[in-house]
């Protein structure tokens, strides 16, 4: 009989410098409509950088709990597993991680130009990600 449950390690999951207790692994950019489709793992009880998103994001959480936080790094949200989110820009900053296990979650982010503010703890841009950063790990990831 088929195994019919999904398997993470099969996902040649890439880091990012600076980006602790985060993978991700993009599965396609779409540059005609500005969308770029990307599985991120949230390592568990951990949080990633403080950040803003600057595009349209729409999420699916695939395993695990997808946590939210506030600057400070009190619990803002928790999406549980199959929970799908759309969420606009904003400039509200916050973290997100894992809950009990890594959390999987499936974004689809749509938009062009800067996509995400990396922030430091006093709220000020110390870096983006733009659509052309998202190109470039593309293309190092081997796809």
């Amino acid at each position: 009989m088929a195994n019919h449950t999904f398997d993470n390690a099969l996902i040649p999951w890439q880091t990012l410098a600076g980006f602790d207790h985060l993978h991700y692994y993009i599965l396609n950019i779409d540059q005609a409509n500005t969308v770029i489709d990307v599985l991120f793992k949230f390592a568990a009880q951990q949080q990633i950088v403080l950040h803003r998103h600057k595009a349209l994001n729409h999420t699916l959480v695939i395993q695990g709990e997808h946590r939210l936080y506030r600057p400070e790094g009190t619990l803002k949200e928790v999406r549980a597993v199959g929970s799908y989110t759309v969420s606009p820009p904003s400039d509200e900053p916050h973290r997100e991680g894992g809950g009990d296990v890594d959390a999987m979650v499936f974004f689809s982010i749509r938009g062009s130009g800067v996509l995400y503010d990396i922030l430091d703890d006093g709220l000020n841009t110390v870096a983006t990600l733009g659509f052309a950063d998202f190109i470039g790990l593309y293309q190092q990831q081997g796809a």
